[in-house]
């Protein structure tokens, strides 16, 4: 059972971190800011009750009378300041009165164990400040919340962007786009680990296109290579008297040499040098004078004729490729359908493999064991080859069936609206007038 996964960007996930370490801390730095000033002024409201208490002592010391206030042996006087009082020591204290608002006490000895106590609650002027203080610091650690938030969003969104282009273009080089370079896809004047990662795909696609080149290269020189004596041997097999063995001589010979036309043909294909000769045709009379030729039981049928501008040979040869798989690996009927620029070959065999599907055509590949056992996988990679040059798109899918009948392998030709120039490029349009 799959795990659910959630999935969020590179920009949400910088984000939520710069402002949640934000919001920690000036959550942190407002208790500290807060409980700071409240303290400082609790000190301060201490110092001068302190002073008018001393003041009033020593109008009571003169005159036996109680100004400001100030009271004699106050039966209210808490316990912990009667107590320093009673060591003949001035002293004060903060209590916790009503409504949360701090008791502000001071008292001095005045002889004789009578003590002289002040008492007063924190100013109101005291509590306006702490409350603007506090108001301020929400404000403050809003705008920082907000400013983390949208810094995140900034630097997040940049990093994503960045690595959003290094996937598009990695993504092309997997297409088969080996001219494309990461490095250049992602651009900008910094320079980060997505530069790294950038410089290290493009190593890697160098070395892959590498080894392909070299792999094509030894291909096509052994297929050229073998091309001499495969010929040698077909014409010395022509000379031999008319037999069995003969014949199965002849034939295998024939497949050799087949099989190395074949192989050189990829190996062009590969290099990317192949360039189409262009032709303007219809296309359904064209695809059913040549299946005529190549296979006259199967059906075409045309829905839409269209006019083309391609090259017939290689059209013919994917024709002929696909005709051949289906007649090989397929079974009957076998039908063409000619609709516009769309070109489908189904037939009504076991269909094509998964791993084709998934992967596409693969030489020396010829799939499952049901469509297996004859050829070498190269008809399909040439064909998709050939398409590649003339700009169109090859694809392979199987109709719906039931296990008892299966619906057939369906492969479809999509030939482009505008076909490759000579140098292999697609030209460009000139602008529509209004």
């Amino acid at each position: 059972m799959r795990r659910p996964t959630l999935r969020t960007g590179v920009r949400w996930k910088i984000s939520i971190a710069i402002t949640a370490v934000g919001a920690l801390t000036v959550m942190a730095l407002s208790l500290v800011v807060h409980n700071a000033a409240r303290v400082s002024m609790l000190d301060n409201a201490r110092d001068l009750q302190l002073d008018r208490v001393l003041f009033a002592q020593r109008i009571y010391e003169t005159s036996k009378q109680t100004r400001f206030g100030a009271k004699l042996n106050d039966a209210a006087l808490p316990a912990d300041l009667k107590a320093k009082t009673d060591r003949g020591r001035k002293a004060t204290s903060v209590a916790e009165g009503k409504n949360g608002v701090p008791d502000i006490w001071a008292a001095v000895p005045v002889g004789n164990g009578d003590v002289l106590s002040l008492h007063s609650t924190f100013t109101d002027r005291s509590s306006n400040v702490i409350s603007d203080l506090d108001r301020a610091l929400v404000i403050g650690s809003v705008a920082v919340v907000f400013g983390g938030c949208a810094l995140g969003i900034l630097i997040g969104g940049q990093i994503s962007r960045r690595l959003r282009k290094a996937a598009a273009a990695a993504t092309k080089v997997a297409e088969g786009h080996t001219d494309v370079r990461v490095r250049d896809a992602i651009g900008g004047v910094v320079r980060d680990e997505t530069d790294e990662l950038a410089r290290a795909v493009d190593a890697l696609t160098d070395a892959l296109q590498e080894r392909l080149e070299a792999e094509r290269r030894v291909t096509a020189d052994i297929a050229h290579e073998l091309r001499t004596p495969v010929t040698g041997l077909l014409t010395a097999a022509e000379l031999l008297p008319p037999g069995r063995p003969t014949e199965l001589v002849r034939n295998r010979a024939q497949a050799m040499r087949t099989l190395v036309e074949d192989v050189l043909e990829v190996a062009r294909l590969d290099s990317a040098s192949e360039r189409a000769e262009l032709q303007e045709l219809a296309l359904g009379e064209f695809v059913s004078r040549r299946v005529a030729v190549l296979d006259p039981e199967v059906v075409v049928r045309v829905v839409h004729e269209s006019w083309v501008n391609t090259d017939p040979r290689r059209l013919e040869r994917i024709l002929g490729n696909l005709l051949g798989n289906a007649a090989k690996h397929g079974k009957g009927p076998v039908e063409v359908t000619v609709e516009g620029r769309v070109v489908r070959i189904r037939d009504h065999g076991p269909g094509f493999p998964e791993a084709l599907l998934r992967e596409g055509p693969s030489r020396f590949r010829t799939g499952s064991s049901d469509r297996a056992g004859h050829g070498h996988g190269l008809g399909l990679t040439i064909a998709a080859g050939q398409a590649r040059v003339l700009g169109a798109r090859l694809t392979f899918r199987n109709a719906a069936g039931s296990a008892s009948t299966p619906g057939g392998a369906i492969a479809v030709l999509w030939l482009p609206e505008h076909a490759p120039t000579a140098t292999g490029s697609f030209p460009i349009l000139p602008p529509q007038g209004g």
